[in-house]
């Protein structure tokens, strides 16, 4: 696959995308960590009950659903959801050889319309609001994946 080298900025444009989403997806789990441990609460199995160095006088009450945290791990299954499909067809995408202006308004269209909908969803917006930027991005992936098919055939 010649199109896969960093000499193709075809290529490093979905390198940039593709390592901006990965920091998202990771600093995502970080977010939720650090509220779990803010707040004491929130935790999501039996065994996080234990007593251990962080958590030294565990309480049954952990276990309930916390909107705090619960909102930074929604937000990360979310990413969990939707992030993969950008990475497949975004590399199935410059396998083609798309035009330049194309990809980039595409994939960092991608990266804008994530980091929008991280936003909605840290500060509560509606899901007609949260909707918008997935949708946003729902398409920008399927039209990613149609060029690709279209470029295969």
């Amino acid at each position: 696959m010649s199109e896969l080298h960093v000499g193709n900025p075809v290529f490093v444009t979905y390198l940039v995308s593709s390592a901006l989403l990965v920091l998202k997806v990771m600093g995502q789990g970080w977010v939720t960590v650090y509220r779990m441990m803010n707040v004491k609460a929130g935790y999501a199995s039996p065994e996080d009950l234990r007593p251990g160095l962080i958590n030294r006088a565990p309480q049954p009450g952990q276990l309930e659903v916390n909107d705090y945290v619960d909102r930074s791990r929604r937000m990360h299954r979310n990413d969990l959801e939707n992030i993969p499909g950008f990475w497949i067809a975004g590399l199935l995408f410059v396998t083609v050889s798309p035009p330049l202006g194309l990809t980039q308004d595409l994939m960092y269209g991608f990266v804008a319309a994530r980091a929008a909908h991280a936003v909605a969803y840290a500060t509560a917006q509606s899901h007609e609001v949260r909707a918008t930027f997935y949708t946003i991005g729902s398409v920008i992936v399927i039209v990613m994946a149609l060029y690709a098919l279209v470029g295969a055939l």
